[in-house]
């Protein structure tokens, strides 16, 4: 063998090797997947999406972290950190994370129970350990292959919770509005009955700032639509807290952030603590879980890109287990952001980073001008935030179209108002996936019978139509739904109650439908075979796809049933099954409903006789 030859086929190993490996590598780097796409074209409109970005994020992050129960900085710091990570290990191209509505009121309810927010240093000590746990919690089951986990939970769960979210976040602004100081419990009820007993200390100029800032900020919104609304708002709230006199008006203001990037910092991850504290990261990282693969596979409808859950469980998980480390909370998946950053043009994830760097330059110039930021300036576009959290067109198209949704929808709004905001996901979901499997477990089943109108009749195109004779021997079913240990009692009932109304003997299972047979599923396929011939008849099916019939072969029931009582279709099933039927009842049968019943000749029936006689 010459040397080139060797050269060559060194180089086609290596080559063979390469591309063999490709996918683990996109795996462990999903990034690697769009970096070769990046040329000029692509890294300009990725940088104006991001310049977009950073601007929206802004008052975001303030507002946010306000709602989380931290100081203003540490909703800048989450919008600077997680947005690279999970962009970089995230599988959606135009999904923007960080802080959010919803996950900064569960991480408020969940820390605020073992330490008021007040005592600053340990809420956000708590707040990190809380950040790490959800994010370790997410990587797990990324690594375990879960992500399908998330098909199985409605989105009416999320659109319910944030919807009741939404009423706690305004409940907890109005004070801050009217300028109202009140204690009690957090309960939305006891807030609001305490705002009507105090509704004469309202302080008018802090309404005037609070009110002039939501007037301001729903007026830009809507006749200046390219002005970022929330960033003129608050400049506007502070301009009229100034000319009103400021604090010396009882106007309350956010205080200066301190301008620098976010700082490494070791969360107090003791046993106590994680003990403490993982029901409440199990329910962070669930629900922005929900909300991240819910929010990118919306928009990937519009860019046709594949989302793939695992990747995006990976990336959100990574995302807050760094951002635990650097002085961020938990973030997921950002709607208005995602959305605004596919609007705005972005073409990869370099965006999200784009948007999270400029961020961290506006903050090392601008953190100083939060000194002048009035509270009820921040309250009144945080009651703009929570309006825009309910999603009133998915609930009015829930309330018309599903019942089952509209119980789960209700269910979880109201265990958010009522109960404790983890409880209410753990709520939602639950009785999300009880719908489910009461679905699953009840497969459509309909009685076929070949119609009379189609003159390729040999071809039995079987329909469901109550109406159409029947062959007084073999009843044809049609089973729409996995046959699984959840569905035998349903499927076994139905069957059951065919065999005492019909009298007939034989059963044909039309089982095109059926995409998935467990050990239950293919015991109860043994035993209703047995049954239907202790009447003298049998039991075949017909299309059942190979997966399903491999169950069947591996668990020596298709051979109990009988090998040959299985077709490849409706067509052959029938063909193969007429030999066997009785020709005295043939010849009786006054149905004839089969091309092949022309072959039987036919008898009158005797008085008192009936076509069902054997």
């Amino acid at each position: 063998m010459s040397q080139s030859t060797e050269i060559l086929n060194g180089y086609l190993c290596l080559k063979i090797l390469v591309l063999s490996t490709r996918p683990l590598k996109y795996r462990i780097f999903p990034f690697l997947q769009w970096v070769h796409e990046l040329d000029r074209r692509t890294l300009r409109a990725d940088l104006l999406a991001g310049v977009t970005g950073a601007i929206i994020v802004l008052p975001q992050g303030v507002a946010f972290a306000m709602i989380a129960g931290l100081p203003p900085i540490y909703g800048l710091y989450t919008a600077m950190i997680t947005p690279i990570i999970a962009a970089l290990f995230g599988s959606s191209y135009h999904l923007i994370s960080g802080p959010t509505t919803a996950i900064s009121i569960v991480v408020y309810a969940s820390v605020s129970k073992y330490v008021p927010p007040d005592q600053v240093s340990e809420f956000v000590a708590l707040t990190m350990v809380l950040t790490v746990l959800a994010g370790a919690i997410q990587l797990a089951m990324g690594l375990a292959r879960l992500g399908t986990l998330v098909n199985f939970v409605s989105h009416t769960v999320v659109i319910g919770f944030t919807a009741g979210a939404a009423i706690l976040i305004a409940s907890s602004q109005v004070p801050h509005i009217l300028g109202l100081e009140l204690s009690g419990g957090h309960a939305f009820w006891e807030t609001w009955l305490d705002i009507f007993r105090h509704l004469g200390l309202t302080n008018p100029y802090v309404l005037l700032v609070g009110g002039g800032s939501l007037l301001s900020a729903i007026l830009i919104r809507k006749f200046l639509p390219k002005v970022p609304y929330m960033l003129a708002a608050m400049v506007i709230g502070s301009v009229v807290s100034l000319l009103v006199g400021g604090e010396d008006k009882g106007i309350k203001l956010v205080g200066e952030m301190p301008a620098r990037l976010p700082p490494f910092n070791m969360p107090e991850l003791s046993y106590a603590n994680i003990r403490m504290l993982a029901p409440d990261a199990f329910a962070v990282a669930l629900l922005g879980l929900i909300e991240a693969v819910a929010i990118g596979r919306a928009i990937a409808t519009h860019t046709r890109q594949r989302i793939d859950g695992n990747q995006e469980f990976i990336g959100q998980g990574l995302s807050n287990l760094v951002a635990g480390f650097f002085s961020c909370y938990a973030g997921s998946g950002s709607f208005t952001r995602s959305g605004v950053n596919f609007s705005a043009g972005a073409k990869t994830p370099l965006s999200a980073i784009f948007a999270a760097l400029l961020l961290m330059l506006i903050v090392l110039f601008v953190a100083p001008l939060t000194a002048y930021l009035p509270l009820p300036a921040m309250g009144g576009i945080i009651l703009l935030v929570a309006y825009n959290l309910i999603d009133f067109h998915h609930i009015k198209t829930i309330l018309k179209s599903s019942r089952i949704e509209t119980t789960v929808l209700l269910v979880t709004f109201f265990a958010t108002l009522f109960l404790e905001l983890e409880v209410a996901i753990y709520v939602g979901v639950f009785f999300s996936l009880v719908f489910y499997l009461q679905r699953t477990s009840k497969p459509n089943i309909a009685v076929l019978a070949p119609d009379p109108d189609d003159h390729r009749r040999r071809l039995t195109n079987l329909v469901r139509k109550p109406s159409l004779p029947q062959c007084p021997q073999l009843a044809i079913l049609r089973i729409d739904g996995s046959l699984y240990y959840g569905a035998v009692d349903h499927v076994a009932n139905t069957l059951g109650d065919l065999r005492e109304d019909k009298g007939q003997h034989s059963i044909l299972i039309v089982a095109d439908g059926i995409n998935f047979i467990d050990l239950a599923g293919a015991e109860w396929l043994a035993q209703e075979a047995s049954n239907w011939r202790a009447r003298g008849g049998d039991l075949y099916v017909s299309g059942l796809k190979r997966t399903a019939q491999d169950v069947l072969e591996h668990s020596g029931m298709k051979e109990k049933m009988g090998p040959a009582n299985f077709f490849a279709t409706k067509k052959e099933a029938i063909a193969g099954i007429f030999p066997r039927l009785r020709e005295s009842q043939c010849a009786l049968c006054q149905s004839r409903i089969f091309e092949e019943c022309a072959s039987v000749p036919e008898k009158p029936v005797e008085e008192g006789a009936s076509e069902y006689s054997p």
